[in-house]
């Protein structure tokens, strides 16, 4: 699992505009802060392949509810849950944004602590 979460300078700017706007639960916000101080910031080009990102295809395997589940992460302004398209802001992708494959995360969902594993992490170009 690694220690820090790895993103994009602008998935971190959204994700700190995300917790000013007061858009989270409290729970979700004390989390995001905390691994926002440790994040490792990098360039798109430099950020490797197997992280959770915007424009990437994810499967997810959510061991508290029995479910595996495939997600589209995309910027807000395309997202289409409809159609699979996740914002990169929504619920679940704040709680893998930046992790790699094989990490497995506990989450302070609304609804309650989940934990969630990322088994695949692919480009996604719409």
């Amino acid at each position: 699992m690694s220690d820090h979460i790895t993103v994009t300078t602008g998935i971190y700017d959204a994700i700190k505009d995300t917790l000013r706007r007061k858009k989270v639960s409290k729970e979700e916000e004390k989390r995001l802060t905390e691994e926002l101080r440790k994040a490792k910031q990098v360039l798109r080009r430099d950020l490797p392949e197997d992280i959770v990102t915007v424009e990437r295809k994810v499967t997810l395997k959510d061991h508290t509810l029995d479910f595996e589940h495939e997600y589209i992460f995309v910027s807000s302004a395309k997202a289409k849950p409809a159609k699979n398209k996740h914002s990169i802001l929504s619920d679940i992708a704040l709680a893998v944004v930046g992790y790699r494959v094989g990490d497995c995360i506990s989450w302070p969902f609304r609804e309650g602590e989940r934990k969630i594993e990322i088994l695949k992490v692919e480009p996604w170009n719409g």
